[in-house]
């Protein structure tokens, strides 16, 4: 099978322009709870899908359904008929589906176990039995594909968020699916990152025939290569079309929280960050201080000569591309990484590191151990001794986990478990609170109150670190902007106000021509 040969062995392919998806009246049901309720599509082949819809609505299990996980490998109960390029996923193991339809899921950790990415990108094709050419012919197409050649000998545990999602999709790019479906891409992408992979999504499709099926939250990216939008809502469509028509309903999309597509900054943070350092000198002391701060992972060196100073009650947004070290500068304000060299300095007195920095993580699994959602936001001040019935049902409201107070943690959708590890979190109401890119699984709706109530804890005094790669959160919500590049700050200042891309065309949502 040469480089360009997506076909599966064996097998014979959908013919072109036939249906290659079949979903019929799919019901899903976690115990009582029923995720998806009789949905029914086709997708024909080479379709670029994007599917949309609040945190929670179902996707990501439609997603596991498409590739047999559901109900191969769960416990869900499944009704209903689903074949993909030619096979009914319950008379096919996942295995043998997998050679047909590849997922991403939403937090690559999930899916990456070898040792290095060179290891982790050939591990499937060498489980197919491939000769060690082709092997080596699909390690190199996929990583090429993706842009990650450089890191083909780095240890994945070392990569940042970013880098190991593009190694997720490059290991699945490299099993040569028909069908691709991948649960929020972009999601911890920085600009450049983001392109690079959905413009080799758009290749893939256009030179090779691939149906593309891309869940995600942030459409202005992928809605300008879609030729069609779904959009869901508890467990069922509600919409259904090309994006200018499904874009076009702005009244539904607010209903449900979906953030209108908005352009894409073409520079990037040049953009939106100061020029040079500001000067930011208030006259009360800092807060938190990193004096010449090195830091880093093994042998490898991620912040070096690092100085920054943040102060009380300021709301600041920490940016840069993926992997120049902005979470390794929060694990060395929460404490979580001692540095090789140079001082963090807190001021204000003794207190306890757990509540004077509150750190939420990429992925909330690596934070969230309780049983259920009350017992999660409940755990950290009641360990503490403050808790109090009435903040913790003010924080349950705002975060949107009221009607999920009694729900397991590990039965919630990601976006679910990012709301309930950021009410966490917000309940020992620290004196700084770090977020570490909180829009993974997010809908505008959820992530729009959240961040309201930031606005306010911030106005009662709490000190605000976002570090995020979304330009709206930076442009609506930050008051100073530091830029992080080669382990230094480079620019630190107010954001300024971009030229263009900073809201939607008077003409709304255009769509890539064809």
């Amino acid at each position: 099978m040469g480089v360009g040969a997506f076909s599966s062995p064996g097998i014979s392919a959908v013919g072109a322009g036939e249906d290659l998806i079949e979903v019929d009246n799919l019901t899903v049901k976690y115990s009582q709870r029923v995720a998806l309720r009789g949905l029914s599509f086709r997708v024909r082949r080479g379709e670029f899908i994007l599917l949309t819809g609040p945190s929670g609505c179902g996707k990501s299990t439609l997603a596991r359904c498409l590739v047999g996980l559901i109900p191969h490998s769960s416990l869900a109960q499944m009704t209903g008929r689903v074949v993909v390029d030619g096979l009914a996923t319950t008379e096919h193991s996942v295995s043998e589906l997998a050679t047909h339809v590849g997922l991403v899921f939403q937090n690559p950790a999930t899916q990456l176990f070898c040792l290095t990415v060179e290891e982790e990108v050939a591990f499937g094709p060498r489980n197919l039995g491939l000769p060690p050419q082709e092997v080596a012919e699909r390690c190199r197409f996929a990583l090429a594909a993706t842009g990650i050649e450089h890191l083909r000998r780095r240890r994945v545990n070392s990569l940042s968020g970013g880098e190991q999602q593009r190694v997720a999709i490059a290991a699945v790019l490299a099993m040569r699916p028909n069908i691709l479906v991948l649960d929020e891409p972009t999601s911890n992408l920085d600009l450049k990152g983001a392109k690079r992979v959905l413009e080799t999504l758009d290749r893939l499709r256009r030179e090779h025939g691939l149906t593309i099926l891309v869940i995600e939250h942030r459409l202005g990216e992928v809605g300008r290569l879609a030729d069609r939008v779904m959009v869901m809502n508890e467990g069922r469509i509600v919409a259904d079309g090309t994006p200018q028509q499904v874009f076009g309903q702005r009244g539904l999309l607010a209903e449900l929280g979906i953030r209108y597509p908005w352009h894409v900054l073409e520079d990037g943070w040049a953009a939106l960050v100061p020029r040079g350092i500001a000067g930011h000198r208030p006259k009360e002391r800092p807060l938190v201080e990193l004096q010449g701060v090195e830091a880093g992972y093994g042998r490898t060196t991620v912040l070096s000569d690092l100085n920054l100073a943040i102060y009380p009650g300021e709301f600041v947004a920490l940016v840069g591309d993926n992997g120049v070290g902005k979470t390794t500068v929060a694990k060395v304000l929460a404490g979580l990484l001692k540095p090789r060299r140079g001082k963090v300095i807190f001021h204000g007195g003794a207190r306890e590191l757990g509540r004077r920095v509150g750190l939420v993580f990429q992925n909330p699994l690596s934070q969230l151990f309780c049983r259920t959602v009350g017992e999660e936001v409940a755990f950290g001040p009641r360990n503490f001794g403050i808790l109090s019935e009435g903040l913790l049902e003010e924080i349950l409201v705002v975060a949107g986990l009221s009607e999920l107070r009694d729900r397991r943690v590990h039965a919630l959708s990601s976006g679910q478990q990012q709301r309930t590890a950021l009410a966490a979190v917000f309940a020992l109401r620290p004196e700084l609170l770090i977020l570490d890119e909180p829009t993974m699984g997010q809908d505008w709706g959820h992530l729009g109150r959240f961040m309201d109530f930031l606005v306010e804890l911030n106005g009662r005094g709490s000190t605000i670190l976002l570090i995020t790669h979304d330009y709206k959160l930076v442009c609506r919500y930050a008051r100073r902007v530091m830029l992080l590049r080669d382990g230094r700050i480079v620019a630190d200042g107010p954001p300024r106000s971009p030229a263009r891309g900073s809201a939607p065309s008077s003409s709304g949502f255009v769509a890539k021509g064809r």
